[in-house]
Parts: C-alpha cells; sequence; structure tokens
C-alpha cells in the first residue's frame, strides 16, 4: 500500500537535518486500524477486535507494547532490525504491522513464508510452536504498530503501565508455569 504522503515525507525529511521523519507524519491516530476502540483486560483493540496499542500523553506505554517490544528484541530483531526498522537480510516489520492485515501477519509468523523468485529470494520460518513468540504475538504486534505509526520512537520505552496480575496468569498459563 502506498501512502499519499510518500513525496511529502521524502521532502520534508530532506529538509530535517537533526530529527527524523516517521510514518507517524502519514499515519493519524484516529485512523480505525490503530484507534483504540475499547479495553479488555488491560489490553486494547480496534473497533475490529484487533489488538493495538495504547500510549498516554506523557509517553506512557501499555503493557502489552512494552512487553512486545522486550520479546521483538529477544527473538525478532536478529532478522528484521533494532525497532522493527527492517535490515538488508529481512523487511521492516514496524510497516508490516500497519500494511498487512492482521491475521496475514500471524499466518506469516505462524506459519513461515518462503518467496523465491528472480527479484527476491526470502525464507521467513515458521514460529508457531515458539512459546516464546506465540505467547506474546499480540504483544509484539502492537509494539511494532505503535513504532511503526509513530506513536512510540526508537529504543526502549522511557514509560510502561505496571504489568497485571491478569498478564502474569496469562502469561504463567500459556508458558506452562
Amino acid at each position: 500500500m502506498t501512502r499519499p504522503f510518500t513525496l511529502l515525507l521524502a521532502a520534508a525529511a530532506c529538509a530535517m537535518s537533526a530529527s527524523v521523519v516517521s510514518a507517524a507524519d502519514a499515519v493519524s491516530m484516529d485512523d480505525p486500524n490503530i484507534a483504540v476502540d475499547y479495553e479488555e483486560g488491560g489490553r486494547y483493540f480496534t473497533e475490529d477486535g484487533i489488538p493495538t496499542f495504547n500510549v498516554a500523553e506523557d509517553g506512557t506505554v501499555d503493557w502489552p507494547t512494552f512487553s512486545g517490544f522486550r520479546r521483538y528484541h529477544a527473538e525478532c530483531h536478529v532478522c528484521h532490525g533494532p525497532d522493527g526498522e527492517g535490515s538488508t537480510y529481512a523487511p521492516a516489520l514496524k510497516d508490516s504491522a500497519l500494511d498487512m492485515d492482521y491475521y496475514d501477519f500471524v499466518d506469516v509468523v505462524v506459519n513461515g513464508r518462503q518467496k523465491v523468485g528472480a527479484a527476491e529470494n526470502s525464507v521467513m520460518p515458521a514460529f508457531g510452536t515458539n512459546p516464546n513468540v506465540m505467547c506474546y504475538l499480540d504483544d509484539i504486534y502492537t509494539y511494532l504498530k505503535a513504532h511503526g505509526s509513530g506513536a512510540i520512537g526508537r529504543g526502549r520505552p522511557a514509560q510502561k503501565e505496571a504489568k497485571s496480575e491478569t498478564f502474569s496468569e496469562m502469561e504463567d498459563a500459556c508458558m506452562g508455569s
């Protein structure tokens, strides 16, 4: 999907010497694919029931987004680069979280994907049996969505909500503790 502000962003990036232009300039927080419609047990969802992030005005991120930052950097950044920025080896997942349908994103992570052709040769391994990914897949997704939209910058979020008892119980159940 091509965003209409691509050329504008490129021009702004050239004009700004000390700062980086992010996808936030092209993505509205009112976008129904990002906007929080409801909260359930400390997790936030769009009106379509898709996990999303919640960042307070002071920059405090919700627990799932912070958890996603941690899990992404434990499992995904080796190929996809720090903060989902992409690498010469794998695409920028911060963009995939915005451009791909949530269910397609989950399918690729669970089952993997292989693209082989004259112009492209890439393999995404399947992570469907890795509890370090699967128990936190929605967290990873919301983190990438938050960073891809520009709601949070690069690096570890400075402030986070406390981890709720509900999240601790879900984590223990999923990890078999």
